[in-house]
């Protein structure tokens, strides 16, 4: 029950960022739109947050920080950063019709290394002996609980002990699920998707859908990587530091079958099953099976993928235009 009780915090924990960067790309998919580009969008949205504490927390010089400008300030960049990242690819696929594909591929390129870059330079500014940035005064604000979280025992360990980030990421992804089910708006950017010559015809902006949703969803997953920094990894950003969550994120949406709310039980799972190995037997005979389970995430994907293609339910498949740039002068 113990060993229960501290899985189950750290899958949630480890779940968010994929939550996060998961409804990001629902959003921007149901538009046709096929960003590949995810995990350099959140690694931007990251380094966005981490720049805009560094300074903050500098200007301050060891006095009380406003909690308020605390929050706020980082949330602003990673905001910032990640509304740049989806601005650049809807001009590169949107406005100059580039190929998605390459689009996506080359941006994770680019947010990494430019994550890697200033991530350097902040650590070369801070002289500390360890390649890190560590922004503990910040990290408590966004990693602080409910006070009464823990006097509630299981409950208060299983539920409530997040930081503000965490639950804004379930509300997130539940507002994207009603949105996309219930509302006009959903409506005209599921047809986007789907038939956006038919949109077109039936009076739907189909840029300024494509635009919207793809920045939107940039925001988002941008706040995955801020949510991992500051809350998850206690403040400490090191380079490299934030592996294949991006991709992860990216194989959650086939997980879901590009459903917001499904996203908020298999983001905890993949979460999960990305730390599983932490709690299996320790020593060197067991260093292969640790990789293995690593693994597992991926290989959940795939079979997930072959079922729905294989029950071929068309509720379960892609947008039909998924990847697929949309040139008016063809209609």
């Amino acid at each position: 029950m113990l060993g229960f009780l501290s899985f189950i915090p750290r899958a949630v924990g480890q779940g968010i960022p994929l939550l996060y960067g998961c409804t990001g790309e629902i959003i921007t998919e149901k538009s046709g739109n096929l960003n590949l580009g995810i995990p350099g969008v959140m690694y931007v949205g990251a380094i966005s947050g981490v720049i805009g504490s560094f300074f903050y927390e500098n200007s301050v010089k060891g006095g009380a920080m406003n909690g308020f400008l605390a929050i706020m300030i980082p949330m602003l960049c990673s905001l910032l950063g990640s509304f740049l990242m989806g601005m650049l690819y809807c001009f590169l696929t949107v406005t100059l019709r580039a190929n998605q594909n390459v689009t996506g591929l080359a941006m994770t390129t680019f947010g990494v290394g430019f994550g890697n870059f200033f991530g350097g330079s902040l650590i070369k500014l801070s002289n500390l002996d360890v390649p890190t940035i560590a922004l503990s005064k910040t990290s408590a604000y966004f990693s602080a609980t409910l006070p009464f979280a823990g006097k509630m025992g299981w409950f208060g360990q299983i539920f409530l002990s997040y930081g503000f980030l965490a639950y804004l990421g379930v509300i997130s992804a539940l507002v994207v699920a009603f949105i996309l089910k219930k509302t006009r708006v959903g409506l005209h950017l599921r047809a986007v998707g789907e038939s956006p010559t038919t949109a077109d015809a039936a009076g739907i902006n189909v840029t300024k859908y494509k635009y919207v949703s793809t920045v939107a969803g940039c925001m988002i997953a941008g706040l995955g990587g801020l949510y991992y920094v500051m809350d998850y990894a206690s403040g400490i950003w090191s380079n490299d530091a934030f592996g294949d969550r991006g991709w992860l994120a990216i194989a959650l949406v086939i997980f879901t079958i590009w459903k917001a709310d499904i996203g908020i039980f298999a983001s905890v799972l993949f979460g999960g099953l990305y730390i599983l190995y932490l709690y299996i037997p320790t020593g060197m005979e067991h260093m292969e099976l640790k990789e293995l389970y690593k693994m597992i995430p991926y290989v959940v994907t795939l079979v997930v993928l072959i079922i729905t293609s294989m029950r071929n339910r068309r509720e379960d498949q892609p947008p039909a235009s998924l990847g697929l740039n949309y040139f008016r002068e063809d209609r």
